[in-house]
């Protein structure tokens, strides 16, 4: 009855680890070499970097041929500008000095709308194309780098004729005369790098930068009911702005806009693009037309690379790898680490699976226990547990017969103190409980560990 006091339930412990077969170190190479792919083609995906050539020698500013813009921008970026490269249409529209580079087929209502949707965002220059160029093909074997061109014939973009006023203008492809200079403007004077072919244009709502030898503008920006200081000094325009009242007129009656921002048209695109640049006066003037676009104000520069068909649509992937959404992104990542470190060191190789019951006679009479435990019969065990104990005893005492009187005899002639076997053997199976049936069998159990001392 001794086993009842602590019964036991449950299956067999301690079974082996199975050996591994990988290195934890190389499984946990694997898993984070495949997540880093995994999230790179993702990031790829969604930046829509397919393996397209930027530099191919065209005329915007991600371009390093004659005809590209790239020195332009390092130039002012160098000047301490914040320059970026624009991909996505949606950004044209913001507050940003917005330089457009369109090439010789284009579409002229489009950019027209550009313009205009810009006027109360930010100051726009236009610089319109000229010449008809071609990459350099691998075949033909002269030294060349990535995006250089050769320069074909020269000719004025036929989308300039969609135009509506205030950007009416007639453009004109003549060489110059040469009294010394080719272009004069901004306090400086300097040379083309083809004279030949100079593309000047005449209109009639625009005011000159800069002109050449032969009086046409080469640079000018439009004059309509906007306030341009900056430009009009620029232009050697002594102005004031006027006061207007609440409805924007003056003491005139004069209507006076003084949200709108300018726009600055370069008829000769060789006075900004790389071909031009070659030459530190055509560097200079660049650098003052943009610093007078700008009207003293602080703002970042982009070129637009969308009209010349590298723009790109923006998704969800490549939102969730840009500011604002990028911290969550790799919250998210880092996350997803941890809780995969986690995992990997929490469980490991899986435990070989043991029996249900295991085997012994131990294990046999504790789960006999448990079942007698849970269905609650402990009192069919106080006969035969007092039946078995009456066996020992009667061993232990050397008689020939079993009965209770006879015990009770045996245990007086020896003088035990303790109460007798009749009365130990009926209070055990007169119990009731778990708690009375458990006293009485250890008060049974205990003669008999007396006895057989």
């Amino acid at each position: 009855m001794s086993e009842l006091a602590s019964p036991q339930t449950g299956t067999a412990t301690g079974a082996a680890r199975p050996a591994q077969a990988f290195h934890p170190k190389v499984v946990l190479g694997l898993l984070l070499f495949g997540a880093i792919a995994f999230f790179a083609m993702l990031y790829f995906i969604g930046a829509g970097n397919t393996g397209g050539k930027d530099n191919n020698g065209g005329a915007h500013a991600a371009s390093r041929g004659l005809t590209g813009y790239a020195a332009l921008a390092q130039l002012l970026e160098a000047e301490g500008h914040e320059v970026k490269l624009s991909r996505n249409a949606g950004a044209l529209t913001g507050e940003t000095l917005l330089i457009l580079t369109p090439p010789m087929f284009a579409d002229g209502d489009e950019i027209a709308r550009i313009i205009e949707q810009r006027r109360y965002k930010g100051p726009t220059i236009l610089v319109l194309p000229k010449w008809v160029s071609m990459e350099i093909p691998k075949q033909v074997k002269v030294k060349h780098g990535d995006g250089w061109v050769i320069l074909g014939e020269a000719q004025s973009p036929g989308w300039v004729e969609e135009f509506s006023a205030p950007l009416k203008m007639d453009l004109s492809l003549d060489p110059l005369d040469d009294p010394g200079f080719d272009w004069r403007g901004m306090g400086a004077s300097g040379k083309l790098p083809d004279a030949k072919s100079a593309q000047g244009m005449e209109a009639k709502d625009m005011q000159p930068l800069v002109t050449d030898s032969n009086g046409r503008m080469l640079v000018a920006y439009l004059q309509d009911s906007g306030t341009y200081p900056v430009l009009d000094e620029a232009a050697g325009i002594a102005t004031q702005v006027p006061d207007v009242d609440e409805d924007g007129y003056d003491a005139n009656g004069n209507y006076v806009d003084t949200d709108r921002w300018g726009v600055v048209v370069v008829a000769e695109p060789d006075l900004f693009d790389n071909y031009g640049m070659a030459d530190r006066s055509r560097a200079e003037l660049a650098g003052k037309v943009v610093e007078a676009a700008l009207e003293g104000q602080d703002l970042p520069i982009t070129f637009d690379l969308t009209l010349n068909g590298l723009g790109r649509t923006q998704n969800l992937l490549t939102l969730a790898f840009e500011p604002p959404f990028l911290a969550a992104t790799l919250c998210l990542i880092i996350a997803m680490l941890i809780v995969g470190w986690r995992a990997f060191r929490r469980f490991g190789p899986p435990l070989a699976e043991a029996r249900a019951i295991a085997f012994g006679k131990g294990r046999l009479v504790a789960n006999s226990a448990g079942f007698i435990l849970r269905t609650r019969r402990l009192h069919l065990l106080t006969g035969p547990y007092a039946a078995m104990l009456r066996a020992r005893i009667v061993q232990s005492l050397g008689l020939r017969r079993a009965d209770d009187e006879a015990i009770d005899a045996a245990l007086l002639r020896r003088r035990i103190d303790t109460p007798p076997y009749s009365h130990l053997a009926a209070a055990l199976e007169t119990a009731h409980g778990p708690r009375e049936i458990l006293r009485a069998a250890l008060a049974l159990k205990s003669l008999e560990r007396m006895l057989s001392r």
